[in-house]
């Protein structure tokens, strides 16, 4: 079962790449600074997911208005994130999910994605949004079990706006 609203956000230490190489990303470091929006998105160079963090990019100006960090999330390894962040000008932080210990916490995996094309993998994440307040706790939860729906980013915005 996916977190709720209400929930305490499960922790995550994942890793991001910066001009300095690998870091280390553990949400109850970040918890407290701002609202904090994690998207989870399937896979790194696949359109949809690339079209929602090029739309998040082109809109962060809103997000900081509204006082929130945006995180996207993945299990791609940190190099193919940077990789397609450099290609399409995605500007939000990336962090690699890679054993998908953050997808499981938060109860968004698939058991088996896209079977009927052939891509039987385990453990992808759904697409899924949460908003996460500056106490840790979860505001706002959407899981979308069909990989081509976006989240509702008016919702999103309207739950940050009340927080």
């Amino acid at each position: 079962m996916s977190i709720q609203v209400g929930d305490q956000a499960p922790d995550f230490n994942l890793v991001t790449l910066t001009a300095e190489g690998p870091q280390t990303v553990r949400l109850s470091d970040i918890v407290g600074s701002s609202n904090i929006v994690l998207l989870f998105v399937p896979m790194a160079f696949t359109g949809v997911c690339t079209e929602e963090f090029c739309a998040i990019t082109k809109g962060l100006s809103v997000y900081d208005e509204l006082d929130a960090k945006v995180i996207g999330i993945s299990g791609d390894n940190p190099f193919a994130q940077q990789a397609w962040a450099e290609k399409e000008g995605i500007g939000i932080t990336l962090l690699s999910d890679y054993e998908h210990t953050a997808t499981a916490a938060y109860g968004v995996a698939y058991d088996s994605f896209l079977p009927e094309k052939n891509l039987i993998m385990g453990g992808v994440p759904k697409r899924s949004a949460f908003v996460v307040d500056k106490s840790g706790v979860v505001q706002y939860a959407e899981v979308n079990d069909n990989p081509g729906d976006l989240p509702d980013f008016e919702a999103i915005q309207e739950c940050l706006k009340s927080l």
